[in-house]
């Protein structure tokens, strides 16, 4: 992740673009049990394609920011009150739906959704996604 992360960075923007191009491919792969997926490249757009592998890599090599002491587990009371919406797929290989459902145990004001037929993203997350914040926003 890291090797992935500096050359993302890297001043050779042709290796950069070569690493976010062999990490499109790694995921188009992780995300294969999707019932969407399709072979080939996941994100067409240059650009597109190494903002994604910037932030992804960037985001895990960093811990997911949740190092020292910031753990979610660890802290869930204080989402205590705080509406929530976790939306997850079922068929994710990266994140088994386990992993959702223990916060959700844990965070009584979370409403949990799984996705029975997609993976990691899909058409169906993305409308329950934008329900949840359509339903944040008109109780705000």
């Amino acid at each position: 992740m890291e090797a992935y992360a500096r050359r993302l960075a890297g001043a050779d923007r042709d290796d950069a673009q070569k690493a976010a191009l062999a990490w499109d491919r790694w995921e188009a792969t992780h995300v294969s049990l999707d019932p969407h997926w399709q072979p080939g490249t996941l994100i067409e757009d240059e650009r597109e394609r190494m903002t994604f592998a910037l932030l992804v890599t960037h985001y895990w090599s960093n811990d997911a920011f949740l190092a020292e002491g910031r753990d979610i587990m660890a802290r869930i009371r204080e989402l205590e009150g705080v509406p929530g919406y976790l939306i997850h797929g079922r068929r994710d290989v990266s994140g088994p739906v386990i992993t959702p459902w223990k916060l959700h145990q844990r965070w009584a004001t979370s409403r949990l959704i799984v996705i029975e037929n997609e993976g990691h993203g899909g058409p169906e997350s993305m409308m329950a996604l934008t329900k949840a914040v359509e339903a944040i926003a008109g109780s705000a």
